[in-house]
């Protein structure tokens, strides 16, 4: 294919005028010299389109024309890709999606849940239309991982991929971590710094997280996006005992999410591990996200950056735009559609670790060997026990580490323990991350 665009401008409808929309239009403002030298031409934005076209967002809107009815822009001629970041896995971004791929428009996208939801599809569109679907700032913001696992570490066979996909969650661990603070109070500190949405269900629950590990997993193995197989865990019920305890073992609490791929099946699973002192994800404080990819030549990549905000996140939506402008299309998911397999899903009981549990249980005798009894029941090996001293209010709390061994035998234990009127609340049980 020959590049239409090395010396007209490559011009941009941009839907969605959000905290990214605003700085997309920053960024080509501010390096547009630059972008157009390595991009071969000019990229424009000759077409914005969004919810409100009265609101304020910080940056200068008048270069450019409003277009209300956003799906007109896949049927334009003056139009050589969009821009969506309005969000969603269905609704009117998913229709523009399949509006631009079926007719060939490259296309352009932030969106991870749609992505999780309904690559497959998009992607066969796109392949059908010959033409690009991008979506670099999916996952991890302005970290280059899905241009790494694509076409950096495309000649590996990949064993495993993991990390912090979510710098809401990342920020209130580490926040409860360095200043001993309760999940509520840290939560409603990061609503009021922008970091948590007024809804953070999405984020605290674990789920934007998944989304990113499906797309992940999908390039990292050739595997078809199965969002629903992802086994998700979030972090509200994290609290301020775990840190302490995890730290006296010499661990550090992260969400995180992990693939891993083998002749078993593929696994996938989100969830609040306890991760070593001496491995990198235990140093990624705050906002930020990070990725490790295990190849079989290459060996352990390991992608640290920020995960969110206007800057990093316009920096990937503009890095795919120079890509499209180069006409460096590929295929989305790191192979043809057809050349994806099915997954087979991993049972995750069959999978070998240590795991933390913590209890909160009633202050008097015979708990101890209850619990102690119902993990020997179970083949759960014992590594060490933790009691904290009692509090009349809210009952005892212990907690323990197991030896490695089968996952299914932590289930059985715990569904021997259901039930116990010893117990206060729901175990907390979070894996060590080998």
């Amino acid at each position: 294919m020959t590049n239409l665009h090395r010396h007209a401008p490559l011009r941009v409808a941009l839907v969605g005028l959000g905290t990214v929309g605003g700085g997309v239009i920053r960024l080509l403002n501010t390096n547009g010299d630059l972008i157009a030298r390595r991009a071969g031409c000019p990229i424009q934005i000759v077409a914005i389109s969004a919810r409100d076209r009265s609101k304020d967002r910080g940056v200068d809107l008048s270069p450019y024309e409003w277009v209300d009815d956003m799906t007109t822009l896949a049927t334009r001629d003056d139009v050589d890709v969009v821009v969506e970041l309005i969000g969603g896995a269905d609704g009117p971004a998913l229709t523009l999606a399949r509006q631009c791929l079926t007719l060939g428009k490259p296309f352009v996208t932030a969106n991870k849940a749609m992505l999780a939801h309904h690559g497959l599809d998009l992607a066969r569109l796109a392949e059908q239309g010959g033409t690009a679907l991008k979506y670099e700032a999916a996952v991890a913001g302005g970290i280059p991982v899905i241009k790494g696992m694509r076409e950096g570490a495309a000649a590996n066979e990949i064993a495993r991929v993991y990390g912090i996909l979510n710098g809401t969650c990342n920020y209130i661990l580490t926040t409860m971590e360095k200043e001993g603070r309760a999940f509520d109070e840290v939560l409603k500190e990061a609503q009021e710094l922008g970091y948590a949405e007024a809804d953070p269900s999405f984020d605290i629950d674990g789920v934007d997280a998944a989304h990113k590990l499906t797309i992940l997993a999908s390039l990292a193995f050739g595997t078809e996006l199965d969002f629903g197989a992802v086994a998700t865990t979030g972090i509200r019920h994290v609290i301020a005992a775990d840190i302490a305890e995890a730290a006296a073992l010499g661990f550090r609490i992260r969400l995180v999410g992990m693939a891993q791929n083998g002749p078993e099946g593929l696994f996938q699973r989100v969830h609040p591990m306890l991760v070593p002192l001496d491995h990198p994800l235990a140093h990624v404080d705050g906002s930020l996200n990070a990725v490790v990819a295990e190849g079989n030549f290459v060996g352990r990549l390991f992608f640290q950056g920020r995960g969110a905000g206007d800057g990093p996140t316009a920096s990937a939506v503009v890095a795919d735009l120079i890509d499209v402008a180069r006409d460096e299309y590929g295929d989305a998911f790191a192979m043809p559609v057809a050349a994806l397999s099915p997954q087979n899903v991993a049972d995750a009981g069959a999978r070998i670790g240590r795991t933390y549990l913590r209890f909160k249980v009633q202050d008097r005798p015979g708990v101890l060997a209850e619990i102690a009894a119902a993990t020997r029941d179970a083949g759960v090996s014992i590594e060490s026990m933790i009691q904290r001293g009692a509090n009349q209010a809210d009952g005892v709390l212990v907690a323990i580490v197991t030896h490695a061994g089968e996952e299914r035998c932590v289930h059985d234990a715990l569904e021997r323990l259901a039930g116990s009127d010893s117990l206060l609340d729901t175990p907390m049980v979070m894996h060590i991350l080998d």
